[in-house]
């Protein structure tokens, strides 16, 4: 099953000069859940709805500098692939491309949309996450933040009285922080500072008073009510529909009326990509700057780390590539990326070097140190073995919805 019937060549491209406000105003507007970045004609990256609504920025600022270089798929790629290139990218919207051409994006909703029949296989409580956390209705804006980052979730139900009352998501707490501030100030927080007798408006300190006024705040200002709900036996086709429905990424699980549990698109989109390859996929952007390495040798430099943490498991591995003006005796400095997706979380490690050899090494120790920061509190999902997912995903073989 391949994702040519859900290829949107309907979606909005900027240019890499075009100003971040324009960027917010359109995807405001739309909807969408990212937009097409060029730069002299020629496709960059993208820009996503999330990028955006994630903090305070300068409206000011250029489209270049949020591009964010997720994974590019075909037209004719499988659904699977697409599932697990979105889950290790990040993002629900990836790019599509035809004989090296743009030819328009696939979004994670119209995925779902069309797998949803093929989930009536499945129940709820196979995907979803049991070990629910959450917040009390007078917690802060500060305390759940720092939940929501501490344990690397998006997501927390707001209860009362053991009773779900609603919930909150990351990035509701940072687009509110960021409006209030944008409101606060009045437009750009890089105003520049008058003097001689001129007005400042809004330096660090009173930006900063604001923004610490703000995370006083009950959590019940920003949280999403009612909740939506559904049960551990509800059919994950029925459950994907209502996300769907409702335009939600999440569903609180609730057992004889007590909240048990969450489901969001994110986990639908890990069960669907299950594989039987034995080797995690790596997509590299910019391969061409592996100078005397082939793409079997950077798995094999990832996978050293990984091998190391047996319960890790890797979704999806990336790789960006990029080259800088400077040289060392003819070799090019060189940028390297290495971003993992796995079930235990997202680590991201940078390195610089000369060569993509000594780049990529030097990337690759930052994310073993973050894997060996996190290895004690990332929380992992107990998902059922390889071996159950590709029993139950048989049915693709034959591309039959029934149960």
């Amino acid at each position: 099953m391949d994702i040519s019937d859900i290829v949107s060549a309907e979606y909005d491209s900027f240019d890499a000069d075009t100003r971040v406000s324009e960027l917010e105003g359109a995807i405001r507007e739309s909807g969408d859940k990212a937009v097409v970045v060029t730069e002299d004609g020629e496709y960059e990256g993208l820009v996503t709805q999330r990028q955006l609504i994630g903090g305070h920025r300068n409206p000011d600022a250029k489209a270049r500098g949020l591009v964010w270089h997720v994974a590019k798929v075909d037209a004719d790629e499988d659904v699977r692939t697409v599932a697990r290139l979105m889950v290790g990218s990040d993002a629900k919207a990836l790019p599509v491309f035809e004989d090296e051409e743009l030819v328009g994006v696939v979004t994670a909703d119209d995925l779902l949309a069309k797998v949803q029949p093929f989930l009536r296989v499945l129940t709820v409580d196979a995907v979803s996450t049991p070990d629910l956390l959450t917040v009390p209705r007078d917690a802060t804006l500060g305390e759940t933040l720092h939940t929501l980052r501490e344990q690397r979730i998006t997501h927390l139900p707001v209860v009362e009285d053991d009773a779900a009352v609603g919930i909150v998501g990351l990035a509701d707490v940072l687009d509110f922080a960021a409006r209030e501030m944008r409101r606060g100030q009045g437009g750009s927080p890089a105003a520049e500072v008058q003097t001689g007798g001129g007005r400042s408006h809004g330096g660090f300190g009173e930006r900063s008073g604001d923004l610490d006024r703000m995370l006083d705040l009950p959590v019940e200002n920003v949280m999403s009510e009612p909740i939506a709900t559904t049960t551990p036996k509800t059919g994950l086709d029925e459950a994907v529909g209502t996300m769907l429905s409702r335009g939600i990424s999440s569903l609180v699980v609730t057992d004889g009326g007590r909240p048990a549990g969450i489901v969001t698109k994110t986990d639908v989109l890990e069960a669907l990509s299950v594989t039987e390859e034995t080797q995690f996929p790596v997509q590299i952007t910019h391969i061409d700057l592996l100078d005397d390495m082939t793409r079997a040798d950077v798995a094999r430099l990832i996978e050293g780390v990984t091998r190391k943490y047996g319960g890790l498991k890797v979704l999806e591995a990336n790789v960006f590539l990029h080259e800088h003006d400077e040289t060392l005796r003819g070799t090019p400095l060189v940028m390297a990326r290495i971003r993992l997706f796995t079930d235990k979380g997202h680590f991201v490690g940078t390195g610089e070097g000369y060569g993509a050899r000594h780049a990529l090494h030097l990337a690759r120790n930052v994310v073993e140190r973050q894997i060996l920061e996190g290895k004690d509190y990332a929380r992992t999902k107990k998902h059922p073995s390889e071996d159950y997912w590709n029993k139950v995903f048989g049915w693709w073989l034959t591309g039959s919805p029934r149960r």
